[in-house]
């Protein structure tokens, strides 16, 4: 996948996401099955993971490549950064990012906010990953805590299923609610 195509995917998991979360109301950014988390703090939470790999792609490559390295293979294809992504999941169950362990949870009145920085957030995503050099997406490498180091294209591809992965999640419960 070349970047324009994982740029035309970021928007259009992010979008989707933001849509569905914006017209969602107070109950439904409250409501939390199980002692899962709220639609609000599935918002912040990709909020939160999304901010730290713009600002990752805003360092030159010098210093990724002295802080990570590089990569020595090839990258993989979104579909198997999905079934890599899922297989982890499965195996970790409960993991949590760091950032995002012990998140409070957002008031309806942050919603707006939170949806507006989240929008920002992927802009930049997008911007930055139509921006970068072909050659850069698959030489460096950046930290995922569930998966290791991956080169830059596969974290990108995979922020852009994170959010089409939190976007399942809270339309389940716009089912659950619906009961």
């Amino acid at each position: 996948m070349n970047r324009e195509q994982i740029a035309v995917l970021i928007d259009n998991s992010y979008s989707e996401f933001i849509s569905f979360v914006s017209s969602s109301d107070k109950d439904m950014w409250l409501f939390a099955p199980n002692h899962k988390w709220t639609t609000g703090q599935h918002t912040l939470h990709l909020l939160e993971s999304t901010k730290p790999l713009n600002f990752a792609l805003s360092l030159p490559g010098f210093l990724l490549k002295w802080k990570y390295g590089t990569s020595n293979r090839t990258s993989r294809s979104y579909e198997e950064v999905v079934e890599r992504y899922q297989e982890r999941l499965a195996d970790n169950q409960g993991a949590v990012f760091k950032a995002s362990q012990n998140m409070e949870v957002p008031v309806f009145n942050e919603k707006s906010y939170l949806l507006n920085r989240l929008q920002v957030e992927y802009k930049k995503l997008q911007y930055k990953t139509l921006h970068i050099p072909e050659v850069s997406l698959d030489t460096y490498v950046l930290p995922h805590p569930l998966m290791g180091k991956m080169p830059v294209r596969e974290l990108i591809m995979w922020s852009a299923y994170h959010a089409n992965h939190h976007l399942k999640t809270v339309e389940a419960y716009m089912e659950m609610t619906a009961r």
